[in-house]
Formats: C-alpha cells, sequence, structure tokens
C-alpha cells in the first residue's frame, strides 16, 4: 500500500500545462490544487484552464481545487522595445507620468513608463526602487511633478512588464486594483474553490475582500474558527469562496496576528517578500508565519523556488529537497509550484519529484511521531467539535490507528482535524462537491464523495468496504470514525468510533 500524500501540492497552471490531458497526469502524480494566475493572460484563457480542470478531476474522480490568483497592486514596467535596455552601474533612470515605450534619451538617461504613475508623487529621494524581483536597484535622486530622477547602484536588462518594488515607501494603492474587482467577478461567476489577495498589508484589506464577495453572493455566512456555527440551515448548493492571503510585504509582518485571524488561509509568497525584505530574514519569517498560523488553526501553504531548478533540469539541487521536507516537518498544509510547471520544461516529473518528497517525509513524522502542540485558539475555545477532535489526535496515537474517517459535510470538523497535524490520512466523506473541492488544500485530509447516509452504522458498513476495495487498509486495522449524530444533521459532530475492518 502506498502512503496517502499528507502534504498538499499546489501547481500552478501555464503554456507548459495546459490542456485536460496534462492536467489529468497532474492529478495522477499528486496535484491536488490548481493555481490559476490573474496576473497573466485573458478571462477566455482563464476560463478554459478552470474548465480543463474540472475536466479532469471528473475523468479521474479526484476532486481537486482551483485557486484564482488576484494580482494585486502590483507595479510593473511600461512597455519596452524589444530586446529591452541594459541599464548599467551609475546611469540615471527616468520614470515618467505619461505613457511611452522605453527608450534612451540623448544623455543616455533610461526612460521608462509604468503601470502607476503615482509613484512619482510617493517614492521620495533616497529611497530604493527595485526591478525585476530586486535583480536592479536603483536609489531615488529627485523628482518633479511629471519625472521621478534614479541612479542605478545595480544595473542589469529591462524588459516590458517587469515588476516594480518599493520597500520603503508607504504607497496608498487599494487592496484591489480594477483588474481584481473583474477578475472577483469573473471567479465567481466560474465559482473557484479559493480566491489569493495578494500584497496584503493589514487585516483591513482582507475585510474589503469579505465583503466584495459578500456583494456577490460568495460569502453566505462568516465561519468562526472554534466557535459553534451552526451551518445546519445553509443551502447545500450555495456558494462560498474562502481568502487566501499572500504575506509578501513588511506591513504584514506589522499585523500579521490580525491577517491570520481574519483569513481562511494564508500563502508565504517568498517571492516579492524576500525583494522587500531583507533576504537573510525571509527563511526567520516563514517559521514565525506557520506558527502562528498553527497557533490560529489556519491553513498555511509555503510557495515559490522550492524546485526552481526543475524549470531546465529533471532533477532539483539538494538543497531545494531539503527547502521542500523542511517546510513540512514545520507542519504547512500546502507547497506551491510556480514557474515550475507553468513554463517549465518538467512540470510532470516536478509534481512526481514533490510527492515523493511529502510521503517520505510524512512517513518519517509519523515513524518519529513527531507532533505539533495543538493550535493556542482551539484549547481556549472550549467548542466541542475542538475537544472532539483533540480526543481523536489522543485515541490514533494511542492505538495506532491506520486511517481517520469523518463524514464532514460542508467540511468544518475535517478542518478542526487537519489542523492538529495528526500524521495519518483523514477520509473525509461529504455529498457537497464543493466541499470536497475545498477540502482538497487541508493537510492530511483525502476527500471522497459519498450520498448521505441513512444511519451511522450504514456510513461505517459502507465506508468499511470502500478503505478494502481501493487498498487504503486491509482487514484487521483499525480506523477511527468521528460523525454526528444523528449523522443527516450538519454542524453536531459529536461521536468517536474506534472500529477494525
Amino acid at each position: 500500500m502506498e502512503d496517502l500524500i499528507l502534504t498538499k501540492i499546489i501547481v500552478t497552471l501555464g503554456p507548459a500545462s495546459t490542456g485536460v490531458e496534462n492536467i489529468r497526469q497532474l492529478i495522477s502524480e499528486g496535484a491536488r490544487i490548481f493555481r490559476v494566475n490573474f496576473s497573466h493572460g485573458s478571462f477566455e484563457g482563464f476560463s478554459e484552464l478552470i474548465d480543463q480542470v474540472r475536466m479532469a478531476s471528473h475523468e479521474t474522480g479526484i476532486p481537486v481545487a482551483v485557486l484564482g490568483d488576484l494580482s494585486g497592486p502590483k507595479i510593473r514596467i511600461g512597455k519596452v522595445a524589444d530586446p529591452g535596455i541594459t541599464l548599467q552601474n551609475d546611469g540615471m533612470v527616468e520614470f515618467t507620468r505619461e505613457e511611452t515605450t522605453g527608450h534612451l534619451a540623448d544623455d543616455g538617461t533610461a526612460v521608462f513608463s509604468t503601470t502607476l504613475p503615482r509613484i512619482i508623487e510617493e517614492v521620495e529621494p533616497g529611497q530604493r526602487v527595485l526591478i525585476d524581483d530586486g535583480n536592479i536597484d536603483l536609489r531615488c535622486t529627485g523628482k518633479n511633478a511629471d519625472r521621478l530622477l534614479c541612479k542605478v547602484i545595480q544595473g542589469g536588462l529591462v524588459t516590458s512588464k517587469k515588476g516594480i518594488n518599493l520597500p520603503e515607501t508607504q504607497l496608498s494603492v487599494p487592496a484591489l486594483t480594477l483588474w481584481d474587482l473583474k477578475c472577483l467577478e469573473f471567479a465567481v461567476k466560474k465559482q473557484v474553490d479559493y480566491i489569493a489577495l495578494s500584497f496584503v498589508r493589514s487585516a483591513g484589506d482582507v475585510r474589503l475582500l469579505k465583503d466584495h464577495l459578500k456583494a456577490l453572493g460568495a460569502r453566505p455566512y462568516e465561519p468562526i474558527l472554534y466557535r459553534d456555527t451552526d451551518l445546519s440551515m445553509l443551502p447545500v448548493n450555495s456558494l462560498f469562496i474562502p481568502i487566501i492571503s499572500k504575506i509578501e510585504k513588511p506591513q504584514a509582518i506589522d499585523d500579521l496576528d490580525n491577517i491570520v485571524s481574519e483569513s481562511d488561509g494564508i500563502m508565504i509568497a517568498r517571492g516579492d517578500l524576500g525583494v522587500e525584505m531583507e533576504l537573510a530574514e525571509v527563511a526567520i519569517l516563514q517559521k514565525r508565519i506557520i506558527s502562528t498560523c498553527h497557533d490560529y488553526g489556519v491553513p498555511v501553504i509555503v510557495a515559490t523556488q522550492m524546485l526552481q531548478s526543475m524549470k531546465e533540469s529533471p532533477t532539483p539541487t539538494r538543497a531545494e529537497v531539503s527547502d521542500v521536507a523542511n517546510a513540512i516537518f514545520d507542519g504547512v498544509d500546502a507547497v506551491m509550484l510556480s514557474g515550475e510547471t507553468a513554463i517549465g520544461k518538467w512540470p510532470a516529473i516536478t509534481v512526481r519529484m514533490m510527492s515523493r518528497i511529502a510521503r517520505l517525509t510524512n512517513r518519517y513524522i509519523r515513524e518519529q511521531k513527531i507532533s505539533h502542540p495543538i493550535p493556542k485558539h482551539m484549547q481556549e475555545s472550549r467548542y466541542r467539535t475542538a475537544a472532539l477532535a483533540h480526543g481523536v489526535k489522543s485515541i490514533v496515537k494511542d492505538i495506532d490507528a491506520r486511517l481517520i474517517v469523518i463524514w464532514s459535510k460542508f467540511g468544518g470538523g475535517a478542518l478542526y482535524l487537519s489542523q492538529l497535524d495528526i500524521p495519518r490520512p483523514i477520509i473525509a466523506f461529504s455529498d457537497v462537491p464543493a466541499t470536497l473541492n475545498r477540502l482538497s488544500l487541508l493537510y492530511g485530509i483525502h476527500p471522497e464523495f459519498m450520498n448521505q447516509p441513512m444511519s451511522a452504522s450504514d456510513f461505517i458498513r459502507d465506508v468499511d468496504a470502500k478503505i478494502i476495495e481501493k487498498g487504503w487498509a486491509i482487514k484487521g486495522e483499525v480506523v477511527v470514525f468521528v460523525y454526528g449524530e444523528p449523522i443527516q444533521a450538519s454542524g453536531v459532530t459529536n461521536s468517536i468510533y474506534i472500529h477494525y475492518l
């Protein structure tokens, strides 16, 4: 029997991974969440990608989630004629308010437009202006009403749409751009399973997105972790889109607890975080963010350059393998691939490698009985399902259960079990397809469709047969069942049952 993957894999879709056949192969290799990056492409292209994921999921019979990633207020260089402009150290750069194609002026100054002309007002002399993920380093030397003048500290090639970072400037830009709002409306119509908010600076940014989702009918209720929330009256087909807040700005670290408590999940976006802050701090911040997420029982994702060398090579570096494994040791819910699967040469092989790392690392965690503390806010809640989940963790450890099984119509009980970091597969059954898709992101959860059982005994009997049939366990092994009594009621998880197959 091959171990089910506990730590989930997010794949970014792009030219290298489009098409139902390619996506089906990625699912078979272990991908469970597919990221559609709204920074690049058209609504027609985004729609086609989402339809391909849904078709591949249907054909494989494996629930997977679609994560729509909003661009946020990302500043970019305007158009630059090919092959671009190479900036020399100690040269000069001018950012202009008017739209222009990047060019060299008569005095040798490089002139560029940007997607956010207001940086001319907000960047002050002495502040850094970084281009292309920090590879090009400029310092502002002066400005007037229409121009921002900078000196080149570290040069390089500038081409169209290269990103601009302003780590020392407090920009007064909204969390959601006009493009983001259009993408959000599209994402709701396509019923994506998660929405990612880029460049979060405060909990207020998350609340703003929630307000827009509510207005679009995609937040009919507000889940409150570790409080008794009655979901029994929620229509089965109602749309609910959880928010993943991306931590990639220094300001987010200052408001980290509030952002985490306001979010449905957190992504540690190490790319822009490593540009905006001192690079040596990123590993420390990653640990801190993961720990904070554990305290609140909020799912957490580590992203950016995890297997970067596999964009070109069919094998990763030893350091990259260690990076992925260490994130798993720290207890993340998911690890993400970006350019490796969007534009890389080996997308399927990359996912296979990440799956292999995840399986071996999770097996070691289980064998060595490595455990994380119970989320602080779960301990403080005195909520019935939280206490029940804690009991399940103790029982599984004491009897060395092979699997945990839960009936979780809307996913609440499964979320509690997942955030306890129990190193065992949790087979979560539901008759709501949207619930199954969302559960695909959570650590340890293996979502499975089942029609609503008529009784707990029917549920246990049917699952017993299914587990044997699927080869997840063998006759005689112990499984811990978690469900509500009566099982038809939602939001009343109250029973633990120890069962030998």
